[in-house]
């Protein structure tokens, strides 16, 4: 089919109704008309440059937009001087929306230099109707933007920018589509996250994400089973199943599957050798799951189980749906079971509302589940929550004692916890070369303590046998074992 000389409009009409063939088409138009924009210029290759905000949804996605953009033709490089550079946004907190539009007045800059290159900008900050507004108003010169529903599109979005030149909008609101079978280039070659849902139904008062990445749908388990033996064929040994709360999974579809059973048709995949998981939400975590955990030989021995605050008051408040009691009461269920298991956390600190005695019952969980470590966040007011309408907002000089004093105590544990390996020998997958120091490589363990000790690079993506010398409090240092 000669792309060249036919419009976008024509493209629309000669193109494939049904996904993910419709996209294969438009990477072919785009392909053909960059490969001209490239013979005009003179440049052997045209450029491009993902910069990814957020979680690692948000970093599983960019995987599949980089797939999209090498298939169109696009070279990889690591520098915003590229031709064409796109941000996927993270909105959680207001100063990522600030980081995103101080970076745009740079890309501006640079564009005025290169005529062919565009922007683009995808993810959950495009899904709030005030930020797609004032880029229109404000920033003129960005060519794409489209939001977190409809991802796969970015060739047919391309498409219609290369031919029409004009800035493309493209935002849902909503979906229930999921496509499958879109190229994608995985970061590493030896492990992948897997999304098994998206979106969210829980609503906590301090988050913004269900209304930018909706409500949850999950993936066939046929369709997730599929892509990680398919991944688990090309090298990959440790996977990671994501959602926003995976402990939710299959409660939307036709003939509904738990996550328990998700993670046990893993488990028998042959030729993967580590599962992760993430998000848990502890209202939604089922004995069935912590059953399937402990019975899994694949199965990470850690998990990660969000707090938030440790005043059953203040749950209430946040939307969390457990208290304090029940959370402990989960804690001694999973440690009963796998006693080796490695439990890290989220915690916030000065959420609308929070007393010292709130704030102490938070220290008291701390103290009584001794986590491995925690993730801590200052409550910051979050434009389009519930919680940022509360009263008794908490005054900034109190919250900043509070997390120092949180944090001092998170570390305390942490440093005496994660050395409880010491002097054992344990499996570790090496990641990557350590640049701090000469010959030295680092891996993980199963309950994903870093270790870092001497070994050839060719080890890298391999499960070794190391022995602990020396915990240093979050890492170990070790000896690599035949």
């Amino acid at each position: 089919m000669n792309y060249i000389n036919m419009t976008y409009d024509e493209a629309c009409h000669y193109a494939p109704t049904e996904e993910p063939a419709r996209q294969y088409f438009f990477m072919e138009y785009c392909k053909a008309l960059i490969g001209k924009q490239k013979e005009m210029s003179g440049k052997d290759s045209f450029t491009f440059h993902i910069a990814t905000f957020g979680c690692q949804m948000n970093s599983r996605d960019s995987e599949k937009l980089q797939g999209i953009l090498e298939a169109i033709g696009f070279v990889e490089t690591d520098s915003e001087e590229a031709d064409f550079v796109l941000y996927n946004t993270c909105t959680v907190r207001e100063n990522a929306n600030q980081r995103v539009y101080g970076r745009l007045g740079f890309l501006n800059s640079l564009k005025k230099k290169n005529p062919n290159m565009m922007i683009s900008l995808c993810g959950c900050m495009m899904q709030e109707e005030e930020v797609v507004a004032k880029i229109r108003k404000s920033y003129r010169f960005v060519d794409i933007i489209f939001g977190t529903h409809n991802i796969f599109k970015l060739a047919e979005l391309m498409a219609e920018r290369l031919d029409k030149k004009k800035m493309v909008v493209d935002i849902w609101n909503g979906t229930d589509r999921i496509v499958e079978d879109l190229p994608t280039d995985r970061k590493y070659s030896f492990k992948s996250g897997v999304n098994i849902m998206f979106g969210c139904n829980n609503f906590c008062s301090y988050c913004i994400v269900p209304y930018v990445r909706g409500r949850e749908r999950s993936r066939s388990p046929k369709d997730i089973v599929e892509e990680i033996k398919k991944l688990s064929q090309d090298g990959v040994i440790e996977i990671m199943l994501l959602g926003q709360n995976v402990n939710s999974y299959g409660k939307n579809l036709d003939e509904p599957v738990s996550f328990a059973d998700l993670l046990t048709q893993v488990d028998q995949i042959e030729g993967l050798e580590r599962i992760r998981f993430m998000t848990s939400h502890p209202k939604d975590l089922s004995d069935e799951l912590i059953e399937a955990m402990k019975n899994s030989k694949k199965v990470c021995r850690h998990l990660h189980l969000p707090l938030q605050s440790g005043s059953s008051r203040i749950l209430k408040a946040m939307n969390r749906s457990y208290t304090k009691e029940q959370y402990l009461e989960l804690v001694e269920k999973i440690r009963t079971a796998m006693p080796d298991i490695s439990l890290t956390t989220d915690i916030i600190v000065g959420f609308p509302g929070e007393t010292e005695e709130d704030f102490l019952e938070t220290m008291d969980v701390v103290k009584k589940v001794r986590f491995d470590s925690a993730f801590t966040f200052i409550y910051s007011k979050r434009t389009g929550t519930p919680a940022a309408k509360m009263e008794s907002q908490i005054p900034e000089e109190v919250i900043k004692d509070r997390f120092d004093r949180l944090l001092t105590e998170v570390q305390k544990i942490s440093s005496e916890v994660c050395g409880r390996d010491e002097h054992t020998e344990q499996k570790v997958l090496v990641e990557e070369v350590n640049d701090h120091g000469e010959g030295l490589l680092t891996g993980r363990l199963s309950n994903n303590t870093t270790v870092h000790f001497k070994g050839d690079p060719s080890l890298i993506g391999k499960i070794v046998n190391v022995y602990l010398e020396e915990s240093k409090g979050f890492y170990y240092m070790g000896t690599l074992r035949p």
